[in-house]
C-alpha cells in the first residue's frame, strides 16, 4: 500500500517536526528548514522491489542531508529527481545547479547534500541502491550535481514516463513491483550512461545488465531467511563463485549487500508512525531476521543503537 502524509490539520507550530519525520521516512534522515511559518506540503510513497516512487508537492523549503546524518545514518542508494513544476537548487560534489520544470538531477544519499525551493515546486523522485544502476562511482560522480534535460534525448523518454509512474501509484501490482523496478532503473541507467556519452558496444554492458536482474530479484525475496549465494546462483544459472565475483567488482558481497537491504528496509518500519504498534522482533523477522537476538546485534553493529531505542529515539538529540 502507498504512504501518503499531509500537513492538512498539523498545527503550524508541530509542521517542522512532522515534516521532517515525514521526509526522513519516505526518503533517508534529513533536516528541514522552512523561511516561512505557513507551509503546506504532501507527500506519496510506495516500494516496488527494489525502487521506492515518491511524490511530493510542497510549498518553499529546504531538505537537508547533512555529515551528521550520513554518518548516523548511511546509505548507498541513489535519487534521481523529476521537477514537475516550480524549479530547485541543488548542492552535491562542490558544485550547485538550478533544475527547474522538466529537468532531471542525479544526487547520492551516501554523501552531503541540499535541496531548497524557492517556490511551491512538485517533484517526483525515484530512490534505489546504486549497485542497480550499472554505472562506476566515477561515472554517477560525473552526474551528480547536473541537470538533465527531459525533453530531449532519451530524457524525453524517462520524463513522462515517470509522471504517469507517480501518477498510478494505487494501480501497480506489487507482484510486478521487482521486476518494473528492475526495468525502470535499466531505463534510467541507459539515458544517464547516453548522458557520459558511453560507447553502445561498452563489453562490460552484460555483467551490469546481470547484476541488475540479480539485484532485482535479491530486493524480491529480501523477506526470506533463506535467501543466500547457492539459491541467487541457482535462480539466475550461473556459479556461486561468478555471483561473488560480480558482487566483489561492486565493492562489496553477496552477504553484505543483503544485510545492509534488510537493515535499510527495518530502518524504514522502524520509523514509520503507522507500525507504531509492530513488535520489534516482528518487523525483523519480516525482513529476513527470524531470529530477534541477532536481529538486534546486527541493527546495533551498523546504527550504533539496538532496534528499540532507535525507534525510541534514544540518542538522537
Amino acid at each position: 500500500m502507498p504512504y501518503s502524509a499531509h500537513t492538512a490539520g498539523v498545527p503550524a507550530k508541530e509542521r517542522l517536526d512532522f515534516w521532517q519525520d515525514v521526509v526522513s521516512t519516505a526518503f533517508v534522515p534529513l533536516e528541514a528548514v522552512f523561511p516561512e511559518k505557513r507551509f503546506e506540503g504532501k507527500l506519496r510513497a510506495t516500494t516496488l522491489g527494489s525502487l521506492d516512487v515518491i511524490d511530493v508537492d510542497t510549498t518553499a523549503h529546504a531538505a537537508l542531508r547533512t555529515p551528521r546524518l550520513v554518518s548516523a545514518a548511511p546509505s548507498d542508494t541513489l535519487k534521481l529527481g523529476l521537477v514537475v513544476t516550480g524549479r530547485g537548487r541543488l548542492e552535491q560534489s562542490g558544485r550547485q545547479v538550478v533544475v527547474r520544470t522538466g529537468e532531471m538531477a542525479v544526487y547520492d544519499t551516501g554523501r552531503p547534500y541540499a535541496l531548497g525551493f524557492d517556490e511551491p515546486t512538485r517533484l517526483v523522485v525515484l530512490m534505489f541502491p546504486r549497485t542497480m544502476l550499472g554505472l562506476s562511482h566515477d561515472h554517477v560522480d560525473r552526474l551528480t550535481g547536473t541537470p538533465i534535460p527531459g525533453d530531449t534525448g532519451i530524457g524525453a523518454l524517462v520524463a513522462p514516463f515517470l509522471l504517469r509512474l507517480a501518477g498510478r501509484l494505487d494501480e501497480v501490482e506489487a507482484r510486478g513491483g521487482a521486476r518494473l523496478a528492475a526495468n525502470v532503473v535499466d531505463l534510467i541507467s541507459t539515458m544517464l550512461a547516453d548522458r557520459l556519452e558511453l560507447a553502445p558496444a561498452d563489453p562490460d554492458a552484460a555483467r551490469r545488465a546481470m547484476l541488475l536482474r540479480i539485484t532485482a530479484y535479491m530486493e524480491g525475496h529480501l523477506g526470506d531467511p533463506g535467501l543466500d549465494p547457492a539459491r541467487i546462483a541457482a535462480a539466475h544459472h550461473i556459479s556461486t563463485r561468478y555471483l561473488h565475483k560480480l558482487f566483489s567488482g561492486e565493492g562489496t558481497t553477496v552477504a553484505a549487500w543483503i544485510r545492509e537491504r534488510r537493515l535499510e528496509r527495518c530502518v524504514r518500519d522502524l520509523r514509520d508512525p503507522l507500525l507504531a504498534g509492530r513488535p520489534v522482533s516482528a518487523i525483523g523477522a519480516h525482513w529476513g531476521f527470524p531470529d530477534a537476538s541477532h536481529f538486534s546485534r546486527l541493527f546495533k553493529a551498523a546504527y550504533g543503537l539496538s532496534p528499540r531505542d532507535y525507534r525510541n529515539g534514544v540518542g538522537s538529540a
